[in-house]
């Protein structure tokens, strides 16, 4: 099936083109950072994590997302999925292929990667968060590909694939849960100090995943022939409206926590995220967009005869993916930074050649993704015809 991917029209090689020459554009700014170091980046030794990071986390949460596709079809029968399930699986093995690519990044130098497996430490939980990635990037590979083969023979999957999706159904969850226990078992810092940080994960996940799923489902049935259902989008809609309002109402309770409590330390991360401290605001404005675009989509996803117009679906999950990769990929990990350990704000913002790199990876998930996608849809289409 690999050649399917290997034939498109003018427009297909066109965007493969493009995602390539941002490819090696991110390469070339990867191959200054390996001679120079991770000083060509805006980390210093107050703010160790940065976009690097955010993009990881965010991303193993799109991943960890295809579940909600996965459970409904497999455990409830719920057949409207069909169309769309195979693309949240090669959703999720491009996610994690880019989790890890960020991850290598971070590291700075590659051997690095190397210590996790040569020398494991299972007390580790970034031991375990590396096990639960590789292991459920096999496991979607495996699916995916194994379901879609059979699909074009016309046979039902083999016996031996049922345990495994139900294993990774099982398995989702626990991406990023590890994930948010990296953040979470960590005392000294009290932003990600936190009893519901893997709920606030799950509930950020399952709304941006299918809200960027939604808005490839929709750039699918413009691009293509192949439709992958007005019922099934919309079930993705309420997904992705209960999920949202799951994760505003968490963050309230993170608010309150805070406030109500008037500890410090819990109080002037979100003071530095939302107002500034002392002339610091950097990620203010960011901050800022990121709930009046949550505020949007709620009023966007809440109602239904709203939700039902596709354009407005499609602009209320355009807010739900770009408030949540503020809020994630950026504010959460580099304010968990903010005050220091002595009280002092070192404020962090991306280099140049820290946006290229980053930008280099996001282009190799789209390649992936691309690719994926043309094999799986080239597939249905050839089933159906």
């Amino acid at each position: 099936m690999f050649e399917k991917a290997l034939q498109g029209n003018k427009s297909y090689w066109i965007w493969i083109f493009v995602l390539l020459a941002i490819t090696g554009a991110g390469f070339l700014a990867y191959l200054r950072q390996f001679t120079y170091g991770l000083g060509v980046t805006g980390m210093s030794r107050d703010v160790s994590w940065g976009f690097y990071i955010g993009q990881f986390t965010f991303l193993v949460g799109i991943a960890a997302s295809g579940v909600m596709l996965v459970l409904p079809y497999y455990l409830h029968n719920y057949k409207k999925f069909g169309r769309l399930v195979i693309l949240g699986e090669f959703l999720a093995i491009s996610a994690v292929i880019m989790c890890i690519l960020f991850i290598f990044v971070d590291l700075g130098q590659p051997r690095r990667v190397m210590n996790v497996m040569l020398h494991p430490t299972p007390n580790s939980v970034m031991f375990w968060d590396m096990v639960v990635l590789v292991g459920y990037l096999i496991l979607n590979v495996v699916i995916g590909w194994t379901v879609l083969g059979a699909e074009r023979k016309g046979t039902p999957p083999q016996g031996w694939v049922k345990p495994l999706i139900y294993l990774s159904i099982a398995w989702a969850p626990s991406i990023h849960t590890v994930t948010a226990f990296l953040y979470a078992g960590l005392p000294g810092r009290h932003f990600w100090l936190s009893a519901i940080m893997a709920a606030r994960f799950l509930a950020s996940a399952f709304a941006s995943g299918p809200a960027l799923l939604i808005i490839l489902a929709l750039i699918i049935r413009r691009v293509t022939r192949f439709d992958p259902g007005k019922e099934a989008i919309q079930t993705l809609g309420k997904i992705v409206t209960y999920f949202m309002l799951t994760n505003v109402f968490f963050l309230g309770l993170e608010f309150f926590t805070a406030f109500y409590s008037g500890i410090p330390g819990h109080i002037h991360t979100f003071e530095y995220l939302y107002a500034g401290i002392e002339g610091h605001d950097k990620l203010v404005p960011l901050m800022r967009i990121s709930s009046v675009l949550a505020v949007v989509a709620v009023f966007l996803l809440i109602f239904p005869k709203i939700r039902a117009n596709e354009t407005m679906l499609a602009l209320a999950s355009v807010a739900v993916f770009i408030s949540l990769w503020i809020d994630k990929g950026f504010g959460l990990v580099v304010g968990g930074f903010i005050p220091n350990m002595f009280e002092k704000v070192v404020e962090y913002w991306p280099t140049g050649l820290e946006l290229l790199i980053s930008l280099g990876v996001w282009a190799i998930g789209l390649l992936v993704l691309t690719a994926l996608y043309k094999i799986a849809i080239s597939v249905k289409e050839e089933v159906e015809l």
